[in-house]
């Protein structure tokens, strides 16, 4: 089992280049294991931890309903936002600017062997990283992501999470709002979820928040749930 992450910032990068940016890495990791079963090797495979953000854009699970998406794509055009109909789990969902996007490119078998574990490890560094400031976030049953108040009508996702997965490798990770305009969220039914509402730290907590110590604590506590080396 190799617990070795490697960690990169991509910045603010458009939406396809990361994404191409992860599936190289995805399909390198799958080739390695294909690899392996089929000479009788034990070559490792290598896990990466990417951050970044994004121009405004929305994206679309692969069992995702388009009509989700409220505005056509001349609205689009106008608020300069893109649109992309992606290969991860999950319905529709809103990155930009002042979000702190991750996406853990892991061979789950350095690690565990189950994609439940996985997504709840994730939820948990981020509900750590909310306690620091004072947020309590909380899980909301059969509702992938992290929450504010989810048993209440004031219910409010912080932090959406999508991946794809196969033969035990993921990609694509969490979105978590900082210092996000949430009136993009208006354009879209978030995550498919009627009638709930989308939120931000800069929100809850009346101030900008600076983002990069957010960074720093959501690493952090991504390394410690999951017991990385990076």
């Amino acid at each position: 089992m190799n617990k070795e992450v490697f960690f990169h910032d991509l910045g603010l990068i458009d939406y396809k280049e990361a994404w191409d940016f992860q599936e190289k890495i995805f399909a390198e990791i799958l080739q390695i294991k294909s690899d392996n079963r089929k000479n009788q090797r034990d070559k490792k495979t290598k896990n990466h931890l990417v951050f970044c953000e994004h121009p405004h854009v929305y994206t679309l699970g692969k069992s995702g309903n388009k009509e989700n998406l409220l505005i056509n794509e001349g609205f689009l055009k106008k608020r300069g936002a893109k649109f992309y109909h992606i290969n991860r789990g999950g319905d529709i969902t809103y990155h930009g600017p002042g979000q702190i996007v991750g996406y853990p490119i892991l061979d789950l078998e350095n690690f565990f062997t189950d994609i439940n574990k996985y997504l709840r490890l994730l939820e948990e560094a981020i509900i750590l990283t909310l306690k620091h400031y004072g947020l309590k976030g909380e899980r909301s049953k059969g509702e992938t992501g992290v929450w504010l108040d989810p048993l209440t009508p004031k219910a409010r996702k912080i932090c959406a999470i999508g991946v794809k997965t196969s033969r035990w490798v993921c990609m694509h990770g969490f979105a978590f709002n900082i210092n996000s305009d949430l009136s993009y969220f208006d354009n879209i039914i978030p995550c498919g979820i009627v009638g709930k509402n989308v939120t931000s730290m800069q929100k809850e907590l009346n101030k900008e928040v600076d983002i990069i110590d957010v960074k720093n604590k959501v690493k952090r506590y991504i390394i410690e749930v999951f017991e990385m080396e990076v």
